[in-house]
C-alpha cells in the first residue's frame, strides 16, 4: 500500500525551495526585519513604562522633600528626571562668571535644562527610525519576491507551452506568500511606530513640565503655578 503524502506542495517551504536563493534571501531579510522590529517595540515599551512610572514618582518623592537636591536624591540614579534635575542643579551651582559673564544665570540654567531634555528626547527616539524604515520598505521587498515568483511562472509557461495549473501554481503561490509576508512585517512596524511615538510625546510633555518646575524652583524658590482649568460658562437664563 502506497504511503499517503500529507506535505503541502504549495506551502511556504515548497515555495522557498522552488524559488531558489533569491526567494530565500528575501524571506531571510523580512524575518530579520520582523525580529528586530518586535525587539525594538518591546524594549521601547518597557523603557517608556519605566519613565511614566518615574513621572508619577516625581510628585511624591521630589516635591514633597524639603529641598530639590534632597528630593532628587530619592529618585533612581538612572532616572531621566534625576538626570534633568542634576543638570539643572549643576548649572545653577557652577554659574560663577568667567566664561559665562555674558550669560545671566536664568539663561545659563535654561540652556542646560534644554540640552539635557534634548539628550533624553534623542534617546527616546532611538530605534523608531528603524520601525519607520521597515514599515516603508517591507511591502516593496515582498513585492520584489512577488515579481520574481510571477516571472518564474511565465518562464514555466514558456518552457512547457502550457498554462496548466501545475506549472504556474507554485511560482504564483510563492508570489502571493511573499506579498503577505511583506505586509505582515510592515503593518506591526507602522502601528508600533505610531504607538511609541505617541507615548514619547506624552513623556516629553512630562519632562518639559518637570524642567520648567526645576527652573522655577532654582531661580525663585518655588514651582511654577499649575494652570487652573476655566470654569464652564453658565447657561444663559431664559426669560
Amino acid at each position: 500500500m502506497a504511503a499517503v503524502t500529507t506535505e503541502n506542495p504549495y506551502g511556504l517551504v515548497a515555495a522557498l525551495e522552488q524559488g531558489g536563493i533569491i526567494a530565500q534571501v528575501i524571506f531571510g531579510i523580512m524575518v530579520l526585519m520582523s525580529v528586530v522590529s518586535w525587539y525594538i517595540m518591546f524594549t521601547k515599551w518597557f523603557e517608556q513604562k519605566k519613565m511614566l512610572n518615574e513621572a508619577a514618582d516625581v510628585e511624591k518623592k521630589v516635591w514633597s522633600a524639603t529641598s530639590l537636591k534632597e528630593g532628587t536624591a530619592k529618585l533612581d540614579k538612572n532616572s531621566a528626571f534625576r538626570q534633568l534635575a542634576d543638570d539643572g542643579l549643576r548649572a545653577f551651582d557652577h554659574h560663577e562668571g568667567k566664561l559665562t559673564d555674558q550669560i545671566d544665570q536664568h539663561e545659563w540654567v535654561t540652556m542646560s535644562l534644554n540640552r539635557s531634555a534634548g539628550l533624553i528626547s534623542n534617546k527616546l527616539q532611538s530605534g523608531l527610525s528603524f520601525l519607520a524604515s521597515v514599515g516603508a520598505t517591507a511591502p516593496f521587498i515582498g513585492l520584489l519576491g512577488t515579481v520574481i515568483g510571477i516571472y518564474r511562472a511565465l518562464i514555466n509557461i514558456g518552457i512547457s507551452g502550457s498554462a496548466a495549473i501545475d506549472k504556474v501554481a507554485g511560482p504564483v503561490g510563492e508570489a502571493l506568500i511573499m506579498t503577505a509576508i511583506g505586509l505582515a512585517v510592515a503593518v506591526p512596524a507602522v502601528l508600533g511606530y505610531n504607538y511609541l511615538a505617541g507615548r514619547n510625546k506624552t513623556i516629553m510633555e512630562k519632562l518639559n513640565t518637570f524642567a520648567a518646575d526645576v527652573h522655577g524652583y532654582l531661580l525663585s524658590g518655588s514651582r511654577m503655578a499649575r494652570p487652573v482649568p476655566a470654569a464652564p460658562a453658565a447657561a444663559p437664563v431664559k426669560k
